[in-house]
């Protein structure tokens, strides 16, 4: 091949209780094309549907890119064309998008010879410069699909999460760019160990009833002690889009990502799409434009398209 197409997943990464280490892929996203040409390096030819920097070392997909093409030492490029259906600042994983599907797209122009697990250290590049910190929580679903745990950074140790058939995901997306370095500002460096317990539980609880498909245990997990109190204020509607989900029968919501987003999980599409309604209804009297998703759980993640 010398040329592919890809589907770039949506993703949320934090899940309430799993603060830069719990991450889940969703049905909807970018689409990128990547082609071998015969200069070296990375070259991004255009970038569809955002303002975002053509230049190589200022665009997630080229940094990521970059990364991998020092370890794999080749004697060709490529050039990358991406469509942004993702908006940036959204909270759902648009830099990881681009990111994972550059090394993703490289990896397979090159026949494979780095698994997926092995490409997370690339993409992660790409969220260092999104973000200032390289962390996993949104490539490792965009790359493996479904739910991801990552159990240790030093060293990176990632784990597939299984999620019961029935679970779906609302997204509601207040269109307000809230960037994660701003986001990530307002975190408080010490915790009390008290929160930390209380983190740690809901974090196992929601671990164990995606396992077991305890969808009641799922929405008594979904409680963010340590950093959803301190970023909602940046958020407009928060507390009554929490409310509107929970009123709606969803299993429990909170911030997707560094927000402005705001996801909910629920049993069943119905009660996703009531709860997507119900948010809606929320941000609609207000100037504040919005849009929402239903998705289920993606369980594939990137996906080849031609």
């Amino acid at each position: 091949m010398d040329t592919i197409k890809l589907f770039c997943p949506a993703t949320i990464a934090n899940v309430s209780c799993g603060f830069d280490v719990l991450g889940l892929c969703l049905d909807f996203g970018d689409e990128m094309t990547i082609t071998k040409s015969s200069h070296t390096g990375i070259r991004i030819t255009e970038v569809i549907g955002a303002d975002l920097p053509l230049e190589t070392k200022h665009n997630v997909a080229g940094v990521a890119g970059l990364a991998l093409l020092k370890k794999l030492n080749l004697n060709f490029g490529f050039e990358i064309s991406i469509r942004k259906n993702i908006k940036a600042g959204s909270g759902i994983g648009s830099s990881a998008a681009s990111a994972a599907g550059a090394v993703f797209g490289i990896n397979a122009l090159c026949g494979y010879p780095l698994s997926k697990k092995e490409l997370f250290y690339y993409a992660m590049q790409g969220e260092a410069l999104a973000s200032g910190t390289a962390h996993a929580d949104n490539v490792s679903p965009a790359l493996l699909g479904g739910f991801t745990l990552i159990r240790s950074y030093e060293p990176l140790d990632i784990i597939s999460i299984p999620s019961p058939q029935e679970l779906y995901v609302t997204v509601i997306h207040p269109q307000i760019e809230l960037k994660t370095k701003d986001a990530r500002s307002v975190l408080k460096e010490n915790i009390s160990l008290k929160k930390a317990t209380i983190q740690c539980g809901n974090l196992g609880g929601l671990i164990s009833g995606l396992y077991t498909g305890d969808y009641k245990l799922i929405g008594r997990s979904l409680h963010d002690e340590l950093v959803e109190p301190v970023r909602s204020i940046l958020i407009p509607h928060f507390a009554e889009l929490k409310q509107a989900a929970a009123d709606s029968g969803a299993l429990g919501s909170g911030i997707s990502g560094s927000g402005p987003s705001v996801f909910a999980l629920s049993r069943g599409i119905e009660t996703a799409q009531r709860t997507a309604n119900a948010m809606s209804a929320i941000l609609t009297p207000t100037d504040i434009p919005f849009e929402t998703h239903v998705s289920a759980i993606n369980p594939k993640g990137i996906q080849l398209l031609s």
